[in-house]
């Protein structure tokens, strides 16, 4: 864990980097949806069986799951900026691949190239949390966790034009085109964090993590195909349990894991977590319903009737309100807070889909289903970083991000396979083709507003945020304004050991620039500490515990009556207290 203070970062960033930190994001949303105007046409393109096509968008949801935690660690190991750059490289190469072949198996290594550009969004998280002034941070996350919604709204007619006019392997280069352009702006403005983790990377935790990883996804995403109760479906479920539970164990007894469960177990992360898998299933129902609405023939009496274009017009409002969500987010939050937002957000996302079941009779009402419905997920989006981040030491940004991600991940796959299953349970069945019925369709929206449901009660049982105090202009004695912003003006944050674990009753002391005492404490119970600092200016802050080894960290406050949050994370080794 490194010891650093990032209300203000040590150099002041360009005034583009979140433009292009959430480009970056939008192009990985763009690899994500490119196929999806051709997914129907995948056998015949490719020369092979349905079942063998279904296997290029399951290699890039496979690997981009593994990529996501992964990449994270090694960003808050050796970089965030240099792991960004290497995820994008490596889906360039990825799309190459698939751009010069027209043979299944190549095309599938391109398609699991391509998911590791997955960790660019809390790579990108990471890195604003790491240079950004804290007035900055808000907006600057909500766009960039909206990305990933933005690019897919943004992309699906883009591609369908594509697809409709051109040759279909022009969809992969033209994302390796904006693979590169995202690289070459990033080596231009974003410089590289100096934030480090302390540890070396788990090699072992990774190779449990992807192994866990895969055998869950893909029964989730197979399952349809091979009959959830067979043999294969059930024994991946419970390899992917045992499995899990063993990496579990293994990353506890570990002082540097891949992932800190012990900070995963706390309350604020685990329910964001778990909010955020509802989250991701609400956002992929509206993607999978309405594309279909619109193009099915308007002969079926509910069909739209529209092209493939027009269809990804409709939609393409959801990716829109997404983005422009986020500068609304960052008022309401620095308002209410994250969770109030995300609370909001729950509730228009229900109000969408609820009010989505009557609006399927013209392709103008799914332009209004897709706004309403881009606003409330723009919010819930942009809320879930920040609740990470408030809940998370620096150093742990980019793998507690990546594990968020990852839970938004799962809640697509788990969208995908519920809501494919549902509508080909529910399909007319003509002349060998399988048409979805309205009756899927009101189902399926009724399947998203039940996610929202649970995703809002577990945001309601979040903690109140720690906030602090605000001030009021009044008529208020200049003493009392004193003792407020004294108030407002500390160091603040727990004691942990080597493990993560919150240490008690260690002594925390301040110290000034003249080498002078400022302050002292003990850390609680819980191991949190909270030291008033008399004057802006550079600090040490010296912690002891019997046990462990002493530490000294260096932070600066800049006097403007906000806390600065900085954990103490001690040595390991055991001294004489």
């Amino acid at each position: 864990m490194t010891h650093t203070t990032t209300d203000q970062p040590a150099r002041r960033p360009s005034g583009a980097i979140v433009p292009v930190l959430a480009f970056a994001g939008i192009v990985v949303a763009v690899m994500q949806t490119l196929l999806v105007p051709v997914i129907k046409d995948l056998p015949q393109l490719l020369s092979t069986s349905p079942s063998n096509a279904t296997w290029v968008l399951t290699s890039t949801l496979l690997s981009g799951a593994v990529a996501t935690p992964i990449m994270g660690r090694l960003g808050d190991l050796y970089g965030k900026r240099r792991m960004l750059l290497a995820s994008l490289g490596v889906m360039v190469v990825g799309a190459l691949i698939s751009g010069f072949t027209s043979a299944v198996l190549p095309m599938i290594v391109g398609r699991t190239l391509q998911g590791f550009a997955m960790g660019a969004i809390p790579l990108g998280i990471g890195l604003m949390r790491d240079m950004l002034p804290r007035e900055r941070l808000g907006s600057a996350m909500a766009l960039m966790s909206s990305s990933i919604g933005v690019g897919g709204g943004l992309a699906l007619p883009a591609a369908a034009l594509v697809a409709q006019n051109a040759d279909w392997h022009a969809l992969f280069f033209g994302a390796a085109g904006l693979g590169v352009l995202s690289i070459v702006l990033t080596l231009l403005v974003v410089p590289e964090s100096e934030a480090r983790a302390k540890g070396s990377f788990d090699v072992l935790g990774a190779l449990g993590l992807s192994a866990g990883l895969v055998l869950l996804l893909l029964p989730i995403t197979k399952g349809s195909d091979w009959g959830w109760a067979s043999g294969t479906t059930l024994a991946l479920f419970a390899a992917a349990v045992v499995v899990l539970l063993l990496w579990g164990l293994l990353e506890l007894r570990l002082s540097a894991p891949l992932v800190d469960l012990r900070t995963t177990a706390r309350r604020e992360v685990l329910l964001t977590n778990l909010a955020s898998i509802m989250v991701g299933v609400s956002f992929y129902v509206v993607s999978l319903v309405l594309p279909q609405l619109l193009q099915l023939p308007a002969a079926t009496g509910y069909g739209l009737g529209q092209s493939m274009v027009v269809a990804g017009l409709c939609v393409a409002p959801l990716g829109l309100t997404m983005m422009f969500t986020a500068p609304v987010y960052a008022r309401l939050s620095a308002k209410y807070g994250p969770k109030v937002t995300l609370i909001m957000g729950l509730l228009i996302i229900g109000i969408g889909y609820g009010g989505g079941l009557g609006l399927m009779d013209a392709a103008w009402q799914t332009v209004i289903t897709s706004v309403v419905l881009g606003a409330g997920i723009g919010l819930a989006y942009s809320s879930l970083p920040a609740l990470i981040v408030g809940a998370v030491p620096a150093s742990e940004t980019g793998a507690a991000n990546g594990l968020n991600t990852l839970m938004r991940s799962i809640g697509t796959s788990v969208s995908s396979a519920v809501i494919g299953m549902v509508l080909a349970n529910t399909a007319n069945h003509v002349g060998g083709l399988a048409i979805p019925t309205l009756h899927g369709f009101h189902v399926s929206f009724l399947i998203a507003t039940g996610a929202v449901a649970i995703g809002l009660v577990l945001a309601l049982f979040l903690p109140k945020p720690d906030r602090a105090p605000q001030l009021r202009a009044s008529s208020q004695e200049d003493a009392g304004l004193e003792r407020a912003e004294e108030v407002l003006r500390v160091f603040r944050g727990r004691v942990l050991d080597a493990g993560g674990t919150p240490v008690a009753r260690a002594k925390v002391t301040l110290i000034d620039r003249r080498g002078r005492q400022a302050g002292a404490t003990l850390s609680a119970d819980d191991g949190s500490y909270a030291l008033p600092v008399p004057a802006e200016g550079p600090y040490v802050l010296a912690a002891r515990a019997a046990g462990h080894g002493p530490l000294a960290s260096s932070a600066t406050h800049h006097g403007d009556h906000r806390p600065i949050d900085l954990d103490l994370s001690l040595p390991g080794e055991t001294v004489s207290a």
